[in-house]
């Protein structure tokens, strides 16, 4: 932070967004199909909640536009992407329409995944928080797996990173 908002008690948006890039975090991809197409985006803010019952988190900006239509399934899949995934990445930057067209998606239940993933959760939407400019919402998961011979692919400064071994 800068010395400024330290005294102020005023933090900016650009102040949070470089400071919290020194957070180190994992990337999923959150889908599902809807009305026959599958529609998702990539999120940073997973974070387990609870085990019992079991529940996790994620956060979506207000001004998604892939958020409202999610929010309309029943079941979504959270795919951890794995640090071979980078690539998935690549196409959740595309427009909305077309991020889904050359990726290899499994739909089970309503749920989308990426093949591949590191790990795979069914979740439905438990409760919605309104905070700040997102939407906090809690995640009831039904079903998992995960794949121990995989590492995940971190987000790091602003960037993707693999874990040194």
């Amino acid at each position: 932070m800068h010395k400024n908002s330290l005294a102020s008690g005023h933090v900016t948006a650009a102040e949070m967004r470089h400071v919290l890039a020194g957070f180190p975090t994992g990337l999923v991809l959150v889908a599902a199909e809807v009305e026959g197409n599958v529609v998702g985006l990539s999120a940073n803010s997973f974070t387990t909640v609870s085990l019992d019952p079991p529940l996790v988190s994620i956060s979506f900006a207000h001004s998604s536009t892939s958020w409202p239509i999610l929010r309309r399934a029943t079941r979504w899949g959270v795919s951890v992407l794995g640090e071979q995934q980078a690539h998935v990445l690549q196409e959740l930057r595309r427009p909305a329409h077309e991020r889904f067209n050359r990726l290899d998606m499994q739909v089970q239940s309503g749920a989308a995944f990426a093949a591949g993933a590191l790990a795979k959760l069914t979740v439905e939407l438990d409760t919605e928080i309104e905070a700040g400019d997102h939407t906090l919402t809690l995640l009831r998961v039904f079903e998992l797996h995960r794949d121990t011979e995989q590492h995940p692919l971190i987000f790091f400064g602003s960037g993707t990173h693999r874990l040194a071994r």
